[in-house]
């Protein structure tokens, strides 16, 4: 995995924007309607042409597949792995739910949550492959630092696919263990660097077991950090970087789980790489939990510096000064800047941010990595 050794680089955290007929076809699969096989993956492989190409001219140093042929970052494996055919809807999110008025006037998602109604299997083993393929392609004549693929983790898989079937929560993750193994395998083998998606160390404290005491929640999260390191034991460290986050979406967050609270569980990963928020309004304070909790040696961060749930356009300078923060604090060969969460979650057509804007804020970032590295290694 590449380090900022002569200047930051920069990255992001797996999904952006779909082109409007790709969603709207992504959504239309989500409802239960499945597309053409061959014309869906001819036109997955040229999105993910148009996005890497997007993404190398922004600067983007790290590049991935903009997850353009996913519904969700978490929810794709349903269309993979036999047993999801129940139905579950979201819980209400325990922030807003201390707010009723407010409550009331945001709707929950539409975004199909299945349930997990039988034994798991691959139903789909190739799909990966595919991603790895249209991948390959669209790198062909392109020139980034390096290339990721994202994979749910058995985490979050268990927060948002109910369990239903196996007869414990620890049964049914070690099930999601076994049979996810197999695609971040695929992805290192295919020669990229694996990024596991794990909101469920933070996000899920409040969405899915706000009525656990603090100590409850962390042991529940040690289980998840055991079946993920369980799951990536063939990995090696240095291809795998994880993505940690309370939620991309707007709202009061004010019942989020402190960074410092889990950052002790977090760093037992097996991952090189940590990717966090750090620029929003509720975490963007946290860079000053590294100053207490030592990053291991052996480790880098890659801390959100733009805000992925806001169409404001981060000015290069605030970008620069949240990058120096981290950078002064853990070293600046350790350091990637990155962003909260992703640009498309989910396959949607009203998007938090506007697709246009995402291009003008990841911008900002490969301005604002350039003004940090002239500050951290005095050139011009």
């Amino acid at each position: 995995m590449k380090r900022s050794t002569e200047r930051i680089l920069t990255t992001h955290t797996g999904s952006l924007p779909r082109p409007d007929d790709l969603t709207a076809t992504l959504e239309a699969l989500d409802a239960g309607t499945p597309p053409d096989p061959a014309a869906f993956g001819g036109r997955v492989g040229r999105a993910v042409a148009e996005i890497v190409a997007k993404q190398v001219a922004a600067g983007v140093d790290v590049v991935n597949d903009g997850e353009q042929g996913k519904v969700g970052y978490s929810t794709y494996v349903r269309h993979r792995l036999t047993g999801f055919d129940g139905e579950s809807l979201a819980p209400p999110r325990a922030d807003w739910a201390d707010f009723p008025e407010a409550l009331a006037r945001h709707p929950r998602s539409t975004v199909s949550r299945p349930s997990c109604t039988g034994p798991i299997e691959w139903r789909d083993r190739e799909a990966v492959q595919k991603d790895a393929a249209d991948l390959k392609a669209a790198l062909a004549g392109a020139s980034p630092a390096e290339a990721f693929m994202t994979a749910a983790s058995p985490g979050v898989i268990a927060h948002f696919l109910r369990n239903e079937h196996y007869p414990t929560r620890d049964a049914y993750l070690a099930r999601l263990t076994d049979v996810m193994k197999e695609e971040y395998d695929a992805i290192v083998a295919a020669g990229f660097v694996l990024q596991v998606d794990c909101p469920d160390l933070a996000m899920s404290r409040h969405l899915a077991f706000a009525e656990l005491s603090t100590p409850e929640f962390l042991k529940i999260a040690e289980g998840n950090v055991a079946a993920l390191n369980h799951a990536v034991r063939d990995v090696p460290p240095d291809r795998l970087r994880i993505h940690l986050c309370w939620g991309n979406y707007e709202g009061p967050h004010h019942r989020d789980v402190p960074l410092r609270e889990i950052l002790p569980i977090v760093l037992k990963t097996r991952a090189s790489a940590i990717s966090l928020e750090g620029a929003n309004p509720r975490h963007g304070h946290e860079w000053a939990v590294f100053k207490d909790i030592k990053l291991p040696d052996d480790k880098i961060l890659i801390p959100g510096v733009l805000d992925s749930t806001t169409n404001f356009i981060e000015h290069p300078e605030l970008v620069a000064q949240r990058i120096a923060r981290y950078a002064e604090v853990v070293g600046r060969e350790r350091v990637i800047a990155g962003t909260d969460c992703g640009f498309g979650t989910f396959a949607r057509s009203n998007p938090q941010v506007e697709p246009e804007i995402v291009w003008a804020k990841l911008a900002a970032l490969t301005e604002g990595a350039r003004l940090a590295s002239a500050q951290l290694w005095r050139t011009r």
